[in-house]
């Protein structure tokens, strides 16, 4: 099972809930979330900006890093943002997976992909959000066959982040794609045993977010720390 935690910001929480054995660290790039990832302008039109990251790296500021296949893969969460600015953070952000938790269509998918594997980053992974009330939404999944890696199923809500809610598990039982799948919305230090208890065999693993934090973009590592013990623990 994959651990993905969502909506991190400062570097020292990274560093902290990274080493915690995580999969993947989702940024977020929607400037109307709590967790908004800034960026820094170059002041430049001809460049694109640069990440926060990539200044400190640049002027030695970073040490030594780990092993790249021991480190959290990055995700980058865009919602319905142009595909410039989405590629822009892909470079300056080394990212892996680009989360789309928008309305994307289907060719948004595919003219990402075809624009950045492989010249700008080879193996680029493609997450698209599935906001889910009950089982007539898995019929929305059809259109991206082909176009996506992976679905994040979510609850259907007005707000896009954070929420704290998570919709009636059962019904993943009548999804019947074979696309893979992270389950998200809601889920919490309470809730590891019912994660456990997940059975279909295209569940690849677990978003967490909101119900983890000491404030918008900051963890507690503690109780991740716990969650993740129990979560895996055989």
């Amino acid at each position: 099972m994959l651990i993905k935690v969502c909506g991190m910001r400062e570097s020292e929480n990274i560093r902290e809930v990274a080493v915690l054995g995580v999969d993947m660290i989702g940024f977020v790039f929607w400037p109307q979330s709590p967790r908004y990832v800034q960026m820094i302008s170059a002041q430049a039109g001809i460049i694109p900006d640069y990440s926060e990251e990539r200044l400190r790296r640049s002027q030695g500021e970073y040490g030594a890093t780990a092993d790249s296949k021991t480190q959290p893969k990055r995700v980058g969460v865009f919602v319905d943002d142009m595909p410039q600015n989405i590629v822009t953070r892909v470079f300056n952000y080394s990212l892996d997976y680009i989360q789309l938790h928008g309305d994307e269509p289907r060719e948004t998918c595919e003219n990402l992909r075809l624009t950045l594997d492989p010249d700008i980053r080879p193996g680029i992974k493609i997450i698209k959000t599935i906001r889910v009330s009950g089982v007539g939404d898995f019929k929305k999944c059809r259109a991206y066959r082909g176009a996506v890696d992976m679905f994040l199923f979510d609850i259907k809500r007005k707000a896009i982040d954070g929420s704290g809610e998570h919709f009636d598990w059962s019904v993943l039982r009548q999804y019947d794609g074979d696309i893979p799948f992270f389950l998200s919305g809601g889920i919490g230090p309470d809730d590891a045993g019912s994660v456990r208890a997940l059975t279909h065999p295209m569940f690849a693993g677990i978003d967490l977010n909101s119900r983890f934090e000491v404030k918008p973009g900051v963890k507690d590592v503690m109780k991740l720390r716990r969650f993740i013990q129990e979560v895996r623990e055989k």
